[in-house]
Formats: C-alpha cells, sequence, structure tokens
C-alpha cells in the first residue's frame, strides 16, 4: 500500500521548518504515535527529499537509520515500508499497555470523550464533597449513597420509565461491576447458566464466562431476541439489550418484551436489561425500558459511559427486591462501597439539571454525526446498507453478500482505519457488516474517513 504523498507533506514538514529537525525524527514520532501505521509504503527517497525541499541524502540516511533501529524494513524492488518486526531504541519506554493512535478511530466504545462538561463536573465535585458531613466521609453504605439513589431513582423513572424506589438502587463501579455482581449472585441462587443474545458485546461473554456460568446464545432477529429459542435454551437467566441492540440497533419489538417477561414469569427466571445507551434516540424518545413491565423478573442496569465518559465508573442498577440483600453483600465484599465523593458530585449534577442539560447537548451533536457518516456512505458506498433504527453512538453497515468482513477491517486498519467487524461480535457465521462508531469524530472526519474505506 502506497501511502498519498501529499500526506507526508503536511506530516513532516510543518515540524521541519524552521528549526530544520531531523526527517529521522519526525518519521519515527509518527510511526510510534501511529499517524504511520504498519504496512505503509513510504515514497522514494528522492520523491520525499523533493517534497520537504531536503537533501536527497538526508531521507537515504534517514531510511537507513530507521531500518537499522527496526520501524522501517527495505527490500529492493519493494521500497520502504513501516513495520512492526523491530524492537523500539533502548531509550525508547513503551506504556505497558499502549493506545494505538488511529488516523480515523469508528470503534464504537466511546462517547465524544472532548465535550465531557469538565467545568461542570469540577462545580459539581466540589458542591458535593462540601455537602457531606465528617461522617459521610467513612465508609460509604455498599449499595451507595442515599441521596445518590434517591437522584436516580427519580432520573430512571422520568427518563425511562422505570419502576423503583431508592431502596431498590444500587451504585456500581461501571456496568462491568455490575454484570459480575449479578453472575455471582445468579450462582448463589442455583443458575448454571445464562442465555445472551446473538450477536453481542464479547466482553458480555467473557464476564459472565469467567464467572463460572455458561453461556448461551439466542439469535436476534429484526423483532429482537428470538424469545421461542430462548424458551428451548435450558436457561433461566438471560442479558438482553431491549432499547438498542448491540450490534445490531434494533428495537425489541413489542410482542418480544410481553412474551420475554411471561417467559421469566414461567420459569421463575431473570431477565437482566443492560440498557447502556438508550437515551440516545434521534428520530422519537426512546421507548421505555422493559423492567416496567415486571420488577419483580427484571434486573435493570445502566451507566454514565455514553452520557459522560467512561473512566468515571459511574454505574447503577435496579435490583428486585429477592435478590437486593445478596447483591449489596456481595457489593461489600468485594470493594467496602464505592467512592462517596464521586457520588455526591454525580448526586449534585442530576438534581441540578447538570447531566440533563449535558445529554440534551450532545444528542444533537452525535445527531449530526450520525448524519455526516450516513450521508458520506450513501455518496461514497451505495452498495452498503445501514441497518437498524436512528439511536446509539453506532451504526451497523450490511456489505455486499459474500465480502469478508473480516478482511475489510484488516485492510481499513492498514490505512489508518479502525473498523469492527460484525464476524467479531457473532459466534456463528452471519452477513458481513461493518460496526461503526461515529462519535468521537466531526462530521469532515467522519466524511474523509468514508472516503478512506472507499
Amino acid at each position: 500500500m502506497v501511502g498519498n504523498w501529499s500526506t507526508y507533506r503536511e506530516l513532516l514538514l510543518p515540524a521541519l521548518s524552521g528549526r530544520r529537525r531531523a526527517v529521522e525524527t519526525e518519521l519515527r514520532q509518527a510511526i510510534r504515535d501511529g499517524r504511520l501505521v504498519t504496512g505503509t509504503r513510504l515514497p522514494s527517497s528522492r520523491d520525499l527529499a523533493e517534497q520537504l525541499d531536503v537533501a536527497r541524502g538526508t531521507v537515504t540516511a534517514a531510511y537507513a537509520q530507521l531500518v537499522g533501529e527496526g520501524y522501517l524494513t527495505a527490500k529492493r524492488g519493494s521500497g520502504t515500508v513501516v513495520t512492526a518486526a523491530g524492537g523500539w531504541p533502548a531509550d525508547s519506554r513503551p506504556l505497558p499497555d499502549p493506545v494505538v493512535r488511529w488516523r480515523y478511530d469508528l470503534h464504537p466504545r466511546v462517547p465524544a470523550l472532548s465535550a465531557f462538561p469538565r467545568a461542570e463536573w469540577v462545580a459539581a465535585y466540589r458542591a458535593g464533597l462540601a455537602g457531606l458531613s465528617d461522617d459521610e466521609l467513612g465508609y460509604p453504605p455498599p449499595a451507595g449513597y442515599p441521596p445518590l439513589r434517591a437522584e436516580l431513582s427519580d432520573y430512571l423513572g422520568r427518563v425511562r420509565a422505570v419502576v423503583s424506589e431508592p431502596e431498590a438502587v444500587m451504585f456500581t463501579n461501571g456496568s462491568a461491576q455490575g454484570l459480575a455482581l449479578f453472575a455471582r449472585t445468579l450462582l448463589e441462587e442455583g443458575h448454571t447458566s445464562i442465555a445472551v443474545e446473538h450477536p453481542c458485546h464479547s466482553g458480555v461473554l467473557d464476564m459472565l464466562r469467567s464467572h463460572g456460568l455458561a453461556v448461551v446464545t439466542v439469535p436476534v432477529d429484526d423483532r429482537g431476541i428470538r424469545v421461542d429459542l430462548l424458551a428451548a435454551s435450558g436457561c433461566r437467566a438471560v442479558h438482553v439489550t431491549a432499547a438498542h441492540q448491540f450490534p445490531l440497533g434494533v428495537v425489541l419489538h413489542p410482542e418480544r418484551r410481553h412474551e420475554l417477561v411471561a417467559w421469566a414469569r414461567a420459569c421463575d427466571g431473570l431477565v437482566i436489561e443492560d440498557d447502556y445507551d438508550a437515551e440516545h434516540r434521534y428520530d422519537r424518545p426512546a421507548v421505555g425500558a422493559l423492567q416496567a413491565l415486571d420488577p419483580d423478573h427484571v434486573v435493570y442496569q445502566g451507566s454514565s459511559s455514553k452520557v459522560l465518559v467512561p473512566g468515571l465508573r459511574l454505574g447503577w442498577m435496579v435490583v428486585p427486591e429477592p435478590l437486593r440483600e445478596k447483591m449489596i453483600r456481595r457489593k461489600r465484599y468485594e470493594d467496602m462501597g464505592s467512592d462517596v465523593v464521586h457520588q455526591a458530585a454525580f448526586a449534585h449534577l442530576l438534581r441540578t439539571g447538570g447531566y440533563d442539560r449535558h445529554l440534551r447537548r450532545t444528542r444533537a451533536l452525535y445527531r449530526k454525526r450520525r448524519d455526516a457518516l450516513l450521508e458520506a456512505l450513501a455518496a461514497e458506498l451505495p452498495s452498503w446498507e445501514p441497518v437498524g433504527v436512528a439511536a446509539g453512538l453506532h451504526v451497523v453497515v450490511r456489505l455486499p453478500p459474500g465480502t469478508d468482513d473480516l478482511a475489510v477491517q484488516e485492510r481499513a486498519a492498514h490505512r489508518g482505519v479502525n473498523v469492527m467487524a460484525l464476524a467479531r461480535y457473532s459466534q456463528v457465521p452471519m452477513w458481513p457488516g461493518l460496526v461503526l462508531g461515529f462519535a468521537s469524530l466531526s462530521p469532515d472526519r467522519l466524511r474523509e474517513a468514508v472516503r478512506e474505506l472507499r
């Protein structure tokens, strides 16, 4: 793959002008931070020297040095290529868990981190801390700071139609801890297996299996999870994303919602409803929470990760009374309760309307970005068919029949574009597709990314 030569001028010339830093230094840094990705073929030394207005010997020497350090490989007839085969220089100190910096990151994992309301959060943190008594700075209640549980109960009832009381709300360190607590409580209740939607997030599968539960996958169609096949699975617990299925983006049909609740009642089963991004619906109000149909058989789970940022680790659950004491006890044994100052800050943000204001701002932001992505796909790649409803922070596209979506993901990565093949979320083969996150890129950057994919 040959890079766009104008890119190298834009990449290196600003740093070289003025102080005329070595080409070698700038190329090395571009490879390290991901602007030049593995597999990129560089221009010839003559062409790059002309672009940068430096002596050809300067470029030749830089290429030779970086080949020696393992950043590049050079073969006669094949040119000079960026490689990850060599080790870093002795004075380099790579991070224990390095982060790849993509040219265009369309992974669906995070919201627009730059949109986080830092000033409002700092103000809420100060106000929350100032409002805590000396006694409240001791070990917190394992189920959560009581004023926050009350605020969450009110918010969830108002925004998601969740039926709850403050005593039913548990605060967790993100949704991951909530799922782990639920899994261990299932084992204590005598469950040995749990059903999950197919396809689904691989992290859910790994989490449930890591706690000793056998996982049974149940297919999803355009109406949501197949409850008839769930009933035949032998499981008495199921994990669902009813409001916006991940990754396919479909909404659980009203008939299926009632069928699912009827199944749980008939087998004395449990549904854990992962409401991971339901606040982001762009064409109409989001469907209410499944939990409202049967609060005794549905455990509701949510977090602020898709509204604020994942790094805050703000999660919550609404737990039916029969499981409540066991899950609170497990929370106590696991971490003695979550950070009370963060909880007080979040309670202040909810109480003063800051959370709602931020959600309104980001909903408008994401709608523009989603529209830009869809418009670019229609113009540049009309054979790629978007599926799912206008919601969430990702779009699923169905690729033409016979396409290898894993190969598309790999080829895109070589061009610095991070996309996820639908096959990554599938345990058995299904139609080829890509899962494209749009939250972290501006409309212009999304259009550029689609042109690169084309």
